[in-house]
């Protein structure tokens, strides 16, 4: 039997929430003071009392004897990451029942980690860090800090389908003209690679690989040397400059 989506259709929106089982912010800090550069991602609980972003700044410095500029500098863009968050709550939003691509590529370290599978957005108990972590374990990576960097990578596409569905329905509204028809094409295009998740895998689980896919897409982890990293960081820092 087919069940009903929480995440609404185009006649019974829901409000605005990222499809995962607690509603946590993805923040990315990246600033860079007299040429020293500070850059971390994290997670936030947004319901936690402002007061703790200027704890956290001012532990953060202490922590990584930063300069005391800094403190001001990440409160700020903690701050406006999570005012940015804030704005869409009560929003409407809506997919149907659908699932989308999750791509993974990224370097944590000396650790590069490539990966591609389908995430489930009807399953508002799903859990990044879950997945992160059997991820690691089944690959045998041994870095504490690959896991956490997984999840945010996750968490961070999550919220940006969240944000796109908030827009769309948006739009939606805007165009009076022919309402009827584009929030009917609406429900079924929110991204133009999303799939009807049930009629290709049924509704038990929220990470999926489609065996078909399994040659193309199957999970790259690889150690790079010391000497692979510095130019990668070099790399890096010329990009950032230009």
């Amino acid at each position: 039997m087919k069940s009903q989506s929480p995440w609404g259709t185009a006649k019974n929106p829901v409000k605005f929430q990222i499809p995962t089982a607690d509603n946590l912010v993805p923040i990315h800090l990246d600033i860079d003071i007299d040429g020293q550069r500070f850059r971390d991602s994290l997670i936030w609980n947004p319901s936690d009392p402002d007061s703790e972003v200027v704890v956290f700044a001012k532990r953060t410095v202490k922590d990584l004897k930063l300069p005391p500029a800094f403190v001001t500098q990440i409160a700020q863009s903690i701050q406006t990451q999570l005012s940015e968050f804030r704005s869409y709550e009560g929003q409407d939003m809506y997919t149907g029942e659908k699932i989308v691509p999750i791509k993974l590529d990224l370097r944590v370290n000396h650790t590069l980690i490539k990966d591609h599978f389908l995430w489930d957005l009807n399953n508002f108990e799903s859990d990044p860090e879950e997945f992160a972590k059997i991820f690691c374990k089944d690959m045998g990576i041994e870095d504490p800090e690959v896991g956490p960097a997984i999840a945010i990578a996750i968490r961070e596409q999550l919220y940006e389908i969240a944000v796109q569905n908030v827009t769309s329905i948006r739009e939606s509204r805007i165009n009076k003209k022919g309402r009827r028809g584009f929030e009917h094409s609406q429900a079924s295009k929110t991204s133009g690679n999303t799939l009807d998740l049930f009629k290709l895998f049924g509704s038990k689980s929220s990470v999926i690989r489609k065996r078909k896919e399994w040659d193309v897409y199957e999970p790259v982890v690889d150690l790079l040397s010391n000497e692979e990293v510095d130019a990668l960081e070099a790399k890096e820092e010329r990009s950032a400059r230009s």
